[in-house]
């Protein structure tokens, strides 16, 4: 009955919501020009200067209130040359990317064999034989888990093989590239050294090297490999978060947040990574407006700065604003795909709120709600603090195939999917600011 009596009292703002993304062509024209007249947006970039200038000129127009770039010192890492070919036993051109925070080689690279494995285990097996050696991770992505849940087993090798192997005397590593489809395009992503242990060289390799490798060393074969990678890390950069509001008409000091990250990888032009979900919470703010739609608190856009690589703009967004109420949070970082519903972060009670209102997407399949213990990394400091959090899901069938290589870009996206994005992101986002009492909480 509850249900039926939410449904009731929010079905034709969600009907005029839903009903305006469909026939609204801003959405896509404003990622257009993020991805295209823009382009990629590393921490320390001037592409993602530019982005948080037009973000910023951009809610001004839409009608947001409070509209500002709060300052964020980002990383600033630079990928320079990057060059890779097998010497032994036959001459290949090897594909990759080094992962980000990696050092470079010394300037005349590196010239060594090539151990694989396919597990820490494996690897202190190995032990010293590693010395002086590269090691390949690899299968890493596992291609019999859905593709979410094999990019988040296989991340860790990404993140913390470099160091696992450098404390056994390895020069480089390579990984397998995290995903499971591959035409030879390889995709980057972040790295951690582990203080006290040696930095040593990273990158990914394409599916179609790695398995070239791996197949030699299969018969038996010594696969040896030049290697030459110039990054560099620069001082840290200035950078910012963007804001803007839709400031509450009863409550506007109790806030629903809603964003995704400005920031993306240097390869590609991150239209969907995360230039899109950057765009569906603008666009979900600016269509409120158009509907005179100001709930009872207020509904804060946020895009988050260097989410890709180090987490900055999420940890200092959480540290200004630690002292105003944050209801609930949502972001957008998984593509632009067809919306699925949300993962939700929270207790039973809240979760079963966050359903009820769900069921106003029925039309657009986006009635789906997960528990989850993940929202999104930009919200891991809010959850931390206990605010209820929310992740838009979309279908992730080919999401990794072009997350964090030189594929994502902005012809991967479809018009309607975008849209119905949009929608559901302001569906949620108005009816969580307008309810009448906020979602419980444990903290």
């Amino acid at each position: 009955m509850a249900q039926q009596g939410l449904y009731k009292q929010y079905e034709m703002a969600a009907a005029q919501i839903v009903g305006l993304s469909l026939v609204d062509t801003n959405a896509y024209e404003r990622l257009e020009y993020l991805s295209d007249q823009i382009g990629p947006r590393l921490s320390g970039s001037p592409q993602l200067e530019k982005a948080i200038e037009w973000a910023v000129d951009e809610m001004k127009a839409d009608g947001l209130e409070n509209v500002r770039a709060e300052e964020v010192m980002v990383p600033h890492w630079v990928r320079g040359e990057e060059f890779a070919e097998m010497i032994s036993p036959a001459r290949h051109k090897l594909y990759l990317l080094m992962l980000g925070s990696s050092v470079g080689t010394p300037p005349e690279g590196i010239t060594a064999e090539v151990v694989e494995v396919s597990s820490y285990a494996e690897l202190d097996e190995l032990g010293e034989a590693v010395r002086g050696k590269i090691v390949l991770y690899r299968n890493v992505m596992r291609s019999d888990l859905p593709p979410g849940q094999a990019y988040g087993e296989a991340v860790d090798f990404r993140v913390n093989g470099a160091s696992k192997a450098a404390r056994w005397g390895a020069r480089a590593v390579f990984i397998r590239s995290v995903t499971t489809r591959s035409l030879n395009t390889p995709h980057t992503g972040n790295l951690r050294y582990e203080e006290g242990v040696e930095k040593i060289p990273a990158a990914a390799l394409s599916i179609e090297s790695a398995d070239l490798i791996h197949r030699l060393l299969l018969r038996g074969q010594k696969v040896v490999v030049r290697l030459k990678l110039s990054a560099e890390t620069l001082p840290d950069a200035k950078s910012a978060n963007v804001i803007g509001e839709l400031r509450g008409r009863e409550l506007p000091d109790e806030i629903v947040l809603i964003g995704g990250h400005i920031d993306s990888w240097d390869v590609g032009t991150g239209a969907s990574d995360d230039g899109a979900g950057c765009v569906i919470a603008m666009e979900a703010a600016r269509l409120l407006v158009k509907l005179k739609l100001r709930p009872r608190r207020t509904i804060r856009v946020v895009l988050f700065t260097n989410e890709e690589n180090g987490l900055k703009g999420a940890f200092e967004y959480a540290e200004r604003h630690k002292g105003e109420r944050h209801v609930a949070a949502i972001e957008s970082d998984s593509g632009a795909a067809r919306p699925l519903g949300f993962a939700f972060v929270g207790n039973d009670k809240a979760l079963e709120k966050v359903r009820e209102i769900a069921s106003l997407l029925r039309t657009l399949h986006a009635d789906s709600v997960i528990k989850s213990s993940s929202a999104g990394a930009d919200l891991i400091p809010l959850i931390r603090t206990g605010v209820p959090a929310l992740s838009l899901r979309q279908d992730p069938t080919h999401y990794f195939d072009i997350h964090h290589t030189e594929a994502d870009t902005f012809d991967k996206i479809d018009r309607a999917d975008l849209a119905f994005n949009v929608a559901a992101m302001a569906v949620m986002a108005y009816v969580l600011a307008d309810l009448g009492e906020e979602l419980p909480r444990d903290k």
